[in-house]
């Protein structure tokens, strides 16, 4: 999962493209990246770490200009430590900087007709930068010499046609403006946003209308599945959709963990989501579980707090907040290695012992992936004093990879795969353990925006809505996330110096 930002404005954007990336760390905590263009030249600054540790004063004086992108990374395969932290570059035709979340399917088969047929050269194994090659050659077999709308909105039909897989892309074309499309399901975010200011209108692009609002952006609307946008360097808004064949299906897993609560996706509002996510489950647990005794719900922060609060209202119990969290530990299933994510629930989570000591706990999380943190979590509630500890998801049974952009783990790493809820229980060490049904999931997250008819859901039912996924490919996609492969690679420089491409 990544996190990416436009901004075409009359003043100096690198700031806004900050704070942007600032709120959207959640996102990716990997690596971050601005690229600004200034005096038709492109000023860029990338590097591993949060957005806070990459920028010092002096990039930032050197990241001039009135447009430009930016990128929150964690990477979906391989090292977490790897050089392929973005925007990236290419200098053909006119020069175009390029971000991306998500993930391409056929990415393979892509980098074969690119190096066949269009002879161009991919220098990473990202399919970031792949994705960036492609368009950069249809804009080359556009029907006009120089940018216009028409180009860019064909290049980006042409795209479509090849790429499958999820895509928020945002890119810079030097001397012309700023282009920015969603994959035809919108499987990835992308918002669109303007303000006025006294030399004209200026506009954005974000992966979340939280970053919008950190920057006095007005939210327009959601960038449609299958849609372009293009916004000349001058402000001109120019929007096409780019797509016979779009349709509306949002990652649900969105709505559960990744964005934050005060986003609104697809015109659905994260928060609400969640509360109602909270009532479904809540309703779930009075009817299976009615002859346990439960004293207190107790959320494991973040994400859970709101959902957690809601079934506490619903079973009436009283609502405690059991643990404190240390806000500058990153998230322990992107951590590579099991032995430092188990190492990072200790340090990001301490328990309070009166909220414990002696009671049945209803513990609430958003999801269980691994369950190391989840086994973790109760075994300290046991050390505080709790009596029975009691675990319940947000979300159904996680039990196939996502191939999308989510770095969810290899399937045989997953403990719901080839599991029963009482096995996983046995597992975590729960005295039980209740999931939300996928139909009352998607239900809550529908009742915000009826409208849309399907979700993206692979990883509870394996139903992968791209209709491109083989075993073969989960096979390959098996060993690159394999923690195993993941250390391996990790002892790769990856450190990247400021570039001033002048």
């Amino acid at each position: 999962m990544c996190g990416v930002v436009g901004i075409v404005a009359h003043s100096p954007v690198n700031q806004s493209l900050y704070d942007a990336l600032t709120v959207l760390q959640h996102r990716g905590q990997d690596a971050a990246g601005i690229m600004t263009i200034n005096e038709g030249m492109f000023k860029l600054r990338r590097a591993n770490g949060l957005v806070r540790d990459v920028f010092e004063q002096k990039h930032m004086e050197r990241l001039a200009g009135n447009w430009g992108i930016g990128h929150v990374r964690y990477p979906t395969a391989g090292s977490s430590t790897s050089a392929e932290a973005q925007p990236f570059y290419t200098n053909s035709p006119y020069g175009i900087a390029f971000v991306h979340n998500g993930n391409i399917t056929n990415a393979a088969e892509l980098a074969e007709n690119l190096k066949g047929g269009a002879r161009r050269h991919v220098n990473t194994s990202s399919d970031s930068e792949l994705l960036m090659n492609l368009f950069a050659h249809e804009l080359c077999e556009a029907e006009h010499w120089e940018v216009k709308p028409e180009s860019v909105f064909q290049a980006v039909t042409a795209l479509h046609k090849q790429a499958r897989g999820a895509y928020a892309v945002v890119a810079s074309i030097i001397g012309y403006g700023l282009v920015a499309f969603r994959d035809i399901h919108g499987i990835r975010p992308l918002v669109l946003g303007s303000r006025k200011s006294e030399q004209g209108m200026e506009y954005m692009v974000a992966s979340e209308s939280v970053a919008l609002d950190a920057v006095g952006f007005e939210f327009i609307r959601d960038v449609a599945p299958g849609e372009a946008v293009y916004i000349t360097k001058e402000g001109e808004l120019f929007t096409q959709q780019c797509s016979d064949e779009a349709e509306l299906v949002p990652c649900i897993f969105e709505y559960v963990y990744f964005a934050r609560p005060d986003s609104k996706i697809d015109d659905v509002s994260v928060y609400a989501s969640r509360v109602r996510m909270g009532k479904k489950l809540g309703e779930k647990i009075k009817r299976v579980w009615e002859d346990l005794e439960i004293d207190v719900v107790i959320p494991i922060p973040e994400t859970s707090c709101d959902v957690a609060l809601e079934i506490a209202n619903t079973l009436e119990l009283p609502y405690r907040q059991g643990y404190v969290k240390n806000r500058y530990i990153g998230r322990t299933f992107i951590m590579p290695g099991q032995t430092e994510r188990r190492k990072s629930v200790r340090r990001k989570l301490n328990a309070i012992t009166s909220e414990f000591e002696g009671k049945n706990v209803l513990l609430v999380d958003d999801s269980v992936v691994r369950g190391t943190t989840s086994e973790q979590i109760i075994e300290m509630a046991r050390d505080a004093g709790a009596k029975k500890v009691y675990f319940a998801s947000a979300a159904p049974e996680i039990r196939f990879p996502n191939v999308y952009g989510i770095d969810m783990p290899s399937a045989s790493e997953l403990i719901a795969y080839g599991r029963d809820v009482e096995e996983i229980s046995e597992l975590i060490k729960a005295d039980g353990l209740i999931f939300q049904d996928l139909e009352d999931l998607i239900e809550a997250v529908r009742e915000g925006n009826p409208s849309i008819e399907r979700f993206e859901t692979s990883v509870f039912n394996g139903k992968y809505i791209t209709n491109d996924v083989s075993q073969e490919y989960l096979e390959q996609l098996d060993f690159s996330r394999k923690d195993s492969a993941k250390k391996g690679s990790s002892d790769q420089s990856s450190s990247l110096e400021i570039h001033n491409l002048n």
